[in-house]
């Protein structure tokens, strides 16, 4: 019998690292663009209205293979800081070229079909371009970041939700050591703390393409899930980070970025 639950315990275990690296690669090979936005003062109703009505539209395009997810989330960040967006939106590709594809050829017009399509019988013709001459109407402005997916833990909590917290820190990086240390020497961190149900998921991305209207000098990005969990327990993460060795890891990873303040975020919708 101990042999018996020492093979199946092997099993488990090989089963689940198995699916780490499957999902990681997965996540590697996913590109996505994020979108800061601005909304007008007094303007939040519409705004959200307007995201309710392409919610559809959205579903249509990810069955279509247009695009893979769409996700909005509203900042709530606590303090004042003139640079945080209203509204974080990220939409996500399986490839380059499917991103590269979704931006050449999706113009307002391929929209519009696709929402004729979607809302045909429930929505007026009148009604359907008053609500796509409204795009733009709400917001100051969008700054959009293409980014690659660099490495990621698994993401726990199931699917999302309505209400799911979670975080970006935009990073920039001051050396060329910045992802092996984000990588080798945090993630491994992280990924433990996930695994035991005190985090909700990692992934680091890169910024390789932005908008005009985009912060010049933003290199990354790390994206987090919170979970909140009445049993969780960091004392071995606080633990690791104590020791000597850790110590200075953690001083090489701090030299090699700088890390602005984490954009709190609230999931309004996803697709």
């Amino acid at each position: 019998m101990y042999l018996y639950n020492q093979l199946k315990t092997t099993k488990m275990k090989k089963l689940l690292l198995t699916t780490i690296l499957l999902f990681t690669a997965t996540i590697n090979a996913q590109y996505a663009i994020i979108s800061a936005v601005d909304v007008k003062e007094g303007s939040d109703e519409g705004y959200l209205k307007l995201e309710e009505f392409f919610g559809p539209i959205h579903d249509a395009t990810i069955e279509a293979g247009i695009q893979n997810s769409q996700a909005v989330f509203k900042v709530v960040s606590e303090g004042e800081n003139e640079n945080y967006p209203d509204y974080m939106i990220i939409t996500g590709f399986s490839s380059k070229e499917q991103l590269d594809a979704y931006n050449e050829s999706w113009s307002g017009d391929a929209w519009a079909n696709f929402a004729r399509r979607v809302y045909r019988g429930k929505m007026s013709g009148r009604a359907i371009s008053r609500m796509m001459n409204s795009v733009g109407n709400y917001s100051n402005e969008r700054r959009n970041y293409h980014v690659e997916g660099i490495a990621a833990t698994p993401f726990i909590g199931g699917d999302w939700k309505t209400g799911d917290k979670a975080s970006i820190n935009p990073m920039i990086k001051n050396n060329d050591d910045f992802e092996n240390y984000e990588t080798q020497v945090w993630m491994p961190l992280i990924q433990k703390e996930v695994l035991k149900g005190n985090h909700g998921g990692w992934a680091l991305v890169n910024i390789y393409e932005k908008n005009e209207n985009a912060y010049e000098n933003l290199t990354h990005m790390v994206f987090n899930k919170n979970i909140s969990s009445p049993n969780s327990d960091n004392s071995e993460l606080m633990e690791t980070m104590n020791t000597f060795k850790y110590q200075k890891l953690w001083e090489g990873l701090e030299a090699s970025r700088d890390m602005l303040d984490a954009i709190q975020l609230e999931l309004v919708s996803s697709h």
